[in-house]
């Protein structure tokens, strides 16, 4: 007699930015790079610019690649002590008032009905891995920088963007056991879309223009998270550790961006 199959085990799979964090995670820690002697006045300046653009509308993939590419080389050199000193002192602060309420409401559903959490982002482990500690996520996938002799090399050691994120869960899928079809996933971008259509239960939150446009042709739920709350407020955080101080690279690669942003201006009005 054929034995019916066993279902896997299931997971909610969120991005961090505008999803579960009411502001780009990375840019949210310059002023302490500027407070440590890391950047200056003006790129927290230009970081603040930055994060105004990210709400409004967001950069393309184009952009988001060359980005990438300066934002990484702008921390080239930094020692990694310091920088996790730095952040140490700064973490709960910043990160705290920017989570939304709706998002840790429904992380505490999905943990409830036995899902595992796990949180998929583009920005740095230095900056996924400690808020995903805080939420607590059960796994985190998120761009790796190199590392070398204590020092950041500068490059990437493994960049977690669009279609990589639904390899990603693939992969989570064939070592874990996920059931990617009874398994949820949310997120704000069209560049997360290949994520979305990886799972059975996708959702679109606080979606651009384009992921709006897909969602509702798919007829994908589509939800509103306006409520920023401090996440102590929610849940218990766990007690300060080495990982909760190593946010800082995100910060530094969002200023970069920034940097290269205004710099391709002044090109283009040349």
């Amino acid at each position: 007699m054929t034995q019916p199959a066993v279902a896997g085990p299931t997971a909610a799979f969120f991005d961090l930015d505008k999803t579960i964090i009411a502001k780009s995670s990375t840019l949210a820690f310059s002023k302490p790079f500027q407070a440590g002697g890391l950047i200056s006045r003006r790129a927290v300046l230009r970081s603040a610019y930055a994060q105004f653009v990210y709400l409004v509308g967001g950069a393309d993939h184009d952009q988001m690649e060359k980005m990438r590419a300066f934002m990484s080389q702008l921390c080239a050199g930094w020692d990694v002590a310091t920088v996790r000193e730095i952040v140490a002192d700064t973490l709960h602060n910043i990160v705290d008032p920017l989570v939304f309420d709706e998002a840790v409401s429904l992380i505490e559903e999905h943990r409830m009905a036995g899902r595992d959490i796990v949180i998929v982002s583009t920005s740095g482990a230095e900056v996924v891995e400690p808020i995903g500690e805080m939420l607590g996520a059960d796994r985190v996938v998120a761009t790796r920088m190199e590392i070398a002799e204590g020092r950041y090399t500068g490059g990437i050691e493994y960049y977690a963007y669009a279609e990589e994120k639904a390899r990603a869960l693939q992969d989570l899928a064939d070592t874990v056991g996920y059931d990617l079809a009874a398994s949820y996933a949310y997120s704000d971008s069209v560049t997360d879309v290949h994520m979305l259509e990886a799972v059975g239960h996708p959702h679109a939150v606080n979606p651009d223009k384009e992921l709006r446009r897909i969602a509702t042709s798919r007829g994908w739920p589509v939800l509103v998270f306006d409520k920023p709350v401090a996440l102590r407020a929610r849940v218990p955080l766990p007690p300060r550790t080495p990982t909760l101080a190593a946010l800082a690279v995100g910060g530094a690669l969002a200023v970069g961006g920034v940097l290269w942003s205004n710099a391709r201006r002044r090109r283009d009005g040349a």
